[in-house]
């Protein structure tokens, strides 16, 4: 009864992050033509909303992740791709929010404030390909298995088949 709960729970969780990711990322990129925007160009409280839109939804595909694999053993790949996402999350917001940080800030003759140029969009768009490159390493490593695939190291007995060969036996003169 209690696994149930916590099943409707985080699905719950899972829907309310994904529509609110897909809603603040929506809302941001397309704030000009719903007549929201206030300054001219793409603004600090654009930047904020998709960036909160993108931690939205990477929470909710490793949240999804983690409960269809639940039962898998955590691999070093698995980790990788944790700490490879959180990365280009960390990027994508030092990217995105630089001008609020005063890294790079050139203001353009033609507007009054700093806006967001080429590098930052790169910036961005890189952070992004680290955190969907992450994602896709989490993705492959959570697989069901027994035990870890780097479980003979731990056993110590150094190799993948059979105990006692060597993949080299053939080469020692005897």
């Amino acid at each position: 009864m209690n696994n149930g709960k916590t099943m409707r729970v985080t699905n719950t969780v899972l829907s309310l992050l994904v529509f609110f990711g897909v809603f603040l990322c929506f809302i941001s990129l397309a704030a000009e033509l719903l007549g929201l925007d206030r300054t001219p160009g793409f603004g600090m409280i654009q930047m904020f909303e998709l960036l909160v839109g993108i931690t939205f939804l990477t929470l909710a595909a490793f949240i999804y992740l983690s409960k269809t694999y639940k039962n898998g053993v955590r691999s070093l790949q698995a980790d990788i791709g944790i700490r490879l996402a959180s990365t280009g999350m960390v990027f994508a917001y030092v990217a995105g929010l630089s001008d609020l940080l005063g890294i790079g800030t050139h203001p353009h003759p033609d507007y009054e404030r700093p806006f967001v140029g080429w590098l930052q969009l790169i910036g961005l768009g890189l952070g992004i390909v680290s955190i969907l490159a992450g994602l896709l390493l989490y993705y492959t490593s959570r697989r069901v298995q027994k035990e870890s695939s780097m479980g003979f190291i731990a056993n110590g007995n150094g190799s993948h088949g059979k105990s006692g060969s060597s993949p080299h036996s053939d080469d020692v003169n005897s």
